[in-house]
Formats: structure tokens, sequence, C-alpha cells
């Protein structure tokens, strides 16, 4: 009588992954996303360490190399006083990815907040809070920030905070939706049942099943910050001379354009683009992982 061999089944090298290493995977695999990290990885070390490796002191004028068209010792040229404009446009990064997510940051924190609060609450807690966002919602950003700084003055902290409350209501209200439909759930009704507090059932139970939508809406209103601080220094209200913030240099140099003198908006603009650019495709990127 034979004996009957029994083979044991291959072990299967895939192992199941946890939500946070299919999110991670999705990225990877995401044109998208990995090309908008490269666009913002390349201007984050320029921000960091961009006055370490310029060529020319950013700040320094020259007036006999005043409006140089580009040549291999100026590679974008000069301004009116014969600054370097690259090494403007590099050094310039930094006050603009300094700003910017700062004032992201607060958005996004004070709307989580707010969002939590109206959307659990409900009543009349977010019926009042959700007419004051909607009336700071009816004015355009922009419009409120230049009313906001002509009254308080102008700083690199007042932009800050005028833009972060700016977008706050916006994520509020994204923030609202996404708890509105948790509170319906079991597992929050188990919290009430335990008779758990109410912040400890809105950040710890509920927080941690809307970060999804947070994330996305963080990343895009990213995008819009970067905008909306070149627009303030474009208008003059944003960050002050002689900082060679990207807004600011082209409203110092947007005249000369009509002259010819091209090279003195056009890098800067392209650098604001390209980081904006960069950001809404991190933001796709994001949106679609989360979604997959």
């Amino acid at each position: 009588m034979s004996a009957v061999q029994t083979t044991s089944p291959a072990p299967d090298d895939t192992r199941e992954r946890g939500p946070l290493a299919e999110v991670l995977f999705s990225l990877l695999r995401s044109r998208t996303f990995l090309v908008g990290l490269a666009i913002v990885l390349f201007w984050i070390p320029c921000a960091l360490f961009g006055e370490h490796f310029v060529p020319y002191d950013p700040l320094a004028d020259d007036i006999i190399n005043a409006l140089a068209p580009p040549s291999t010792e100026h590679w974008f040229g000069t301004d009116q006083i014969g600054r370097d404009v690259f090494s403007r446009v590099i050094v310039g990064s930094r006050d603009i990815l300094t700003v910017a997510p700062l004032a992201t940051l607060l958005a996004t924190v004070t709307g989580t907040a707010l969002g939590l609060l109206t959307g659990y609450f409900r009543g009349i807690v977010d019926d009042v809070v959700s007419r004051i966002l909607e009336a700071f919602m009816a004015v355009p950003g922009v419009i409120l920030a230049l009313l906001a700084i002509v009254a308080l003055g102008t700083s690199t902290a007042t932009v800050v905070v005028l833009i972060g409350l700016s977008f706050a209501p916006i994520i509020a209200r994204t923030v609202r939706s996404a708890v509105l439909t948790e509170r319906q759930l079991d597992y929050v009704a188990a919290a009430e049942l335990r008779h758990e507090r109410a912040l400890y059932t809105m950040f710890v139970e509920i927080l941690p099943n809307v970060i999804p939508p947070i994330l996305v809406e963080t990343t895009v209103r990213l995008g819009y910050a970067i905008f909306a601080v070149a627009t303030l220094s474009f208008l003059g209200f944003g960050i002050q001379p002689p900082s060679p913030d990207w807004g600011l240099s082209i409203s110092s140099n947007y005249g000369m354009i009509s002259g010819g003198f091209w090279w003195t908006v056009l890098f800067d603009a392209l650098a604001i683009a390209s980081l904006v650019i960069g950001v809404n495709l991190v933001a796709d990127g994001v949106h679609g992982a989360l979604n997959d």
C-alpha cells in the first residue's frame, strides 16, 4: 500500500494591508501625487537653504547690470536695480512657504473644531454658528483680508491669521457634513450610552473617522493659501520689502513688461504657478487614494 503524499499549500506572499497601508500604497502608485510631491519637494529645500547655494545675494543691487537679460552670468537676468532674478526666485520661496502652511494649519484647526461643534450638537448651536460662517463665506476671502489688514496694519502674523480665518468656514462646512453622517452611527450612540463627555465623543470617537475629508480639504486650501499670500503681496498688503517674495517681486517689476523686460516678472510668476500646481496635484492624489 503506497503512502499518500500531501503537499502543504505554498505560503501566500500577499498579506492583507491595513487601511493606512492601502492609502500609502495607492499614493505611491499615483503619478499625479508623485509629480505634485516632486514639485513641492523641490521648493521646500529652496525655502530652507536657498541663500546657501544661490550665486548672488538676492537683496544686493547692482545698478551697472540693471535689467540685464538672461545669460550664463545671470540665468534669469536682473531686475530694475540689478538684483539677480534667479537668486530672488529661489530665496523668495521662503516667505510664501512659511505663511501659507501656517495659515492653512490655522484654518484646519479652527474649521475642524467648528465643524465638530456644529455637526455634533446641531440645533441652535448649529444654526447660530452656521449663519455666522455663511456670512463670512459670502465675502471673498481676499477682500475680507484686505479690509482687515487696512484696519489692523500689515504684518506677517496678521496675514497668517486673516487667511487662516477666511478659509476656516469652508473647512468647517466640510467637517460638519462628515460629522452629521458619523453622528447617526452606532459607535456614537454607544459612547452616549456610556455617558461619555461631548468633547471626548467629538475628538476621540468621531474625529478619527472624519480625517480623510479633512486631509483633502487641507491640501486644497494650501494651494489657495499660496495664491492668496502672493495676491496680498502683489497688492502691497502682504509680505513687505525688502523680502524677495514672489508676489512682491511681480508687483515691483510688472511695469517693466511694456519695455520688453519680461524676465523680471515671468520667472516669479512661473514659480507661483508651479507651486500651486504641485500642491493641487498632491491634493488630487490624496483625494483619489482616500476614495479608492
